[in-house]
């Protein structure tokens, strides 16, 4: 059963992992001192379990959860008791460790956690903090100074590559972000966006004018390339 562990504090991971080191079949994979950085390892790689503290700088354990579409299985841990209760209304956490995590205890919770894996039943996480599977699909996340923040996709005005960031306009706020156009040119809806130049993707349903080879969107004047300006007027609703 493979695992990784979350916690910002090293000795509360060395703990856990010497645990790890003496349970059969459970190997750690990864280590992260911050749920940003685990984000990023999950976006690449699936595991069985996530040993995950509760109250990190910035971002929390249930804060990470509800950024997950298909959680694994996951055991908290935490020096607070006070969080048993909320901690159980997730279905994908089977165990809450308290800190400092004692070996036979720890033990337990794998034994529940291995009888979880082994069970072919997805799934389905119920938690009253989940966000709905329809408002999940209008949001999209972005990574700022180690800070997940959630954009609505009708807030988002236009999106310009700047190198190895892009330059995200919103109706309230700009960002810059360490990606490509390409990257979040899949993430967005092609319902609500499209790529009219290298170096713009729009949000069509906020044009206000279009003149010649350019698009006007809030304050900003957008050029249209001449092989995405005829896609553009499929989209758009002539009259």
């Amino acid at each position: 059963m493979n695992c990784i562990i979350i916690d910002d504090e090293a000795l509360a991971r060395s703990i856990i992992r010497n645990h790890c080191d003496k349970t059969a079949d459970v190997e750690v994979v990864a280590q992260f001192e911050n749920a940003i950085s685990a984000i990023k390892y999950l976006n690449q790689n699936e595991v069985d379990l996530i040993f995950l503290d509760i109250h990190m700088p910035d971002f929390t354990g249930f804060d990470f959860i509800q950024t997950l579409k298909n959680p694994p299985r996951i055991v908290l841990t935490s020096s607070d008791r006070n969080f048993a209760i909320e901690a159980f209304e997730y279905e994908c956490i089977v165990d809450y460790l308290v800190k400092p995590v004692a070996l036979p205890r720890f033990l337990k919770a794998v034994q529940k956690a291995q009888q979880f894996v082994a069970s072919t039943e997805p799934i389905q996480d119920t938690s009253v903090q989940s966000q709905p599977q329809q408002e999940t699909e209008n949001d999209l996340y972005i990574n700022i100074d180690r800070r997940l923040i959630k954009l609505n996709f009708d807030s988002i005005l236009i999106i310009e590559a700047k190198g190895d960031y892009i330059l995200i306009k919103t109706e309230g706020k700009n960002y810059t972000v360490h990606s490509t156009l390409k990257k979040i040119e899949e993430k967005l809806p092609e319902s609500k966006f499209l790529k009219i130049h290298r170096s713009y993707v729009i949000n069509y349903h906020k044009i206000i004018d279009i003149e010649d080879n350019s698009v006007l969107i809030a304050k900003d004047v957008i050029p249209i390339s001449r092989s995405n300006r005829p896609i553009l007027m499929k989209r758009l609703n002539l009259l």
